[in-house]
């Protein structure tokens, strides 16, 4: 190469800088249009859980707004009381079914965002101190977290939530129990790979404490598989505490969720009334879906392995 081209590289990489690791970013994920598709659903989804109590219709779960006389009115159907249109129609007790979905939304959405975040904090912890001491203390860590995933998660929570009884902080409780040792294997793994590296050797020997060691120098390396698997495990909860709802062993029914409307309309599908059941049965369907598109490109964008 002449002099005279390496003074144009150089101009050009004054001229150009390089590009921001969030600007790289947003450039990978958006390459998919299945992943923007999922993300905008989610976007949406969100804004509808957090201002539900202003889009609503109606309060699902204030008296005073309901109606005996207005119970399983079909999708379309006028009130005869308000005059109101139930476009997705109502349940047995009066109740207007786009609002409840829309409050339903937000308490899943809350219960799943909730519980995945203090599961991944909590067992987050437990995997960076198994794989940073090793020996006895990686030992019986990860032997609580071979027995618990033994077990199916339901199970798990069905004996806790029998225990503790029903409540939005119970069910919580119930789902940290049952994510954190998904979140202790993984970051366990990708912390053992980084535990041997030459900047965690080299703070060891600054004599730098474990704590600061741990939390800033090992953790942000070990973020992303934690980032991808507390993405999936968000649905993961959401679709658990429907489950346990519609069981009857979630929360209460004093509570909206998907999960007890769902159980609401359940008797009623082989009269016909499907729309009880169908339609917050739909709107799970969808935020799972969109959670896991998300995740899934989230996988590919900080998996270097896996970009094209």
């Amino acid at each position: 190469m002449t002099a005279q081209e390496e003074n144009t590289l150089q101009e050009t990489a004054a001229i150009m800088p390089e590009e921001s690791p969030v600007r790289r970013f947003v450039s990978d994920f958006s390459e998919s249009r299945t992943a923007l598709a999922g993300l905008a659903i989610f976007a949406v989804i969100v804004f509808i859980a957090v201002f539900a109590s202003f889009i609503s219709p109606q309060d699902p779960y204030d008296l005073a707004q309901l109606d005996i006389m207005d119970g399983r009115l079909p999708p379309g159907a006028e009130s005869a009381s308000s005059g109101y249109t139930h476009w997705l129609g109502t349940d047995d007790q009066g109740r207007d079914m786009l609002s409840g979905i829309f409050y339903g939304l937000r308490t899943s959405l809350g219960v799943g965002a909730m519980s995945a975040l203090l599961a991944l904090v909590f067992g987050g912890v437990m995997g960076l101190l198994a794989a940073y001491f090793g020996g006895r203390t990686d030992t019986l860590i990860m032997r609580f977290v071979d027995i618990q995933l033994s077990f199916p998660a339901i199970l798990i929570a069905l004996i806790l939530l029998a225990i503790l009884g029903q409540g939005v902080d119970k069910i919580i409780v119930a789902l940290v129990t049952v994510q954190w040792a998904y979140y202790a294997r993984t970051i366990r793994g990708t912390a053992m790979i980084e535990r041997h590296k030459e900047y965690i050797e080299a703070a060891s020997c600054l004599a730098l404490g474990h704590k600061r060691i741990l939390f800033r120098h090992l953790l942000p390396n070990c973020l992303p598989p934690l980032i991808v698997v507390g993405t999936v495990q968000v649905a993961h909860a959401i679709s658990l505490e429907a489950t346990l709802s519609f069981l009857g062993i979630g929360l209460p029914v004093t509570e909206p969720s998907l999960g007890l409307l769902i159980a609401n309309g359940f008797e009623y599908m082989l009269s016909g009334k499907y729309w009880i059941s169908f339609f917050p049965g739909l709107a799970l369907l969808i935020t799972i879906v969109s959670i896991n598109l998300v995740g899934d490109q989230l996988r590919d964008v900080l998996n270097p392995r896996l970009q094209k």
